[in-house]
């Protein structure tokens, strides 16, 4: 019992601590907000919630013919699967940090990261009629794989 007791007692302690007071933020108080300001200039977001999406000039088929053409593929053609990538696409449709999410091996990663660093410029997403960077993820089929 009086272990009910004390865990109780800490739990009450706990959740009267833990509490914050709301602070509005006004013209006048700005200086003294000491909280975490977003600079949303800088921001990234995900595609899912922009309303409009980022696109490669001449929309997916273009992209998917782009793929086709530009990446090699090991020259065994029994290595066959997908390569899966992320990337931010920049306000001005230049594409950064490319990152190899999954990938099977046999130099198919580094050529995809390749492909995609000599990749014309996208038109960028918007949300709020603001132009703003995006995370993409794309899958690359590596020897036409299909599952």
């Amino acid at each position: 019992m009086k272990k009910l007791l004390v865990l109780i007692l800490i739990c009450v302690a706990q959740n009267i601590s833990s509490q914050t007071e709301d602070v509005k933020i006004t013209p006048e108080n700005i200086n003294n907000y000491k909280g975490v300001v977003i600079n949303e200039e800088n921001q990234v977001y995900n595609t899912a919630g922009l309303e409009v999406k980022p696109e490669f000039p001449g929309g997916k088929e273009a992209f998917d013919r782009y793929l086709k053409d530009n990446y090699k593929n090991p020259e065994n053609p029994e290595i066959k699967g997908r390569v899966y990538m992320t990337f931010i696409i920049e306000k001005d449709g230049s594409l950064s940090d490319i990152k190899v999410l999954r990938y099977i091996g046999h130099g198919t990663g580094a050529e995809a990261i390749r492909v995609l660093k000599m990749s014309p410029k996208w038109i960028p997403g918007k949300q709020n009629n603001n132009v703003v960077r995006t995370l993409f993820s794309i899958p690359v089929s590596v020897n036409n794989f299909v599952k």
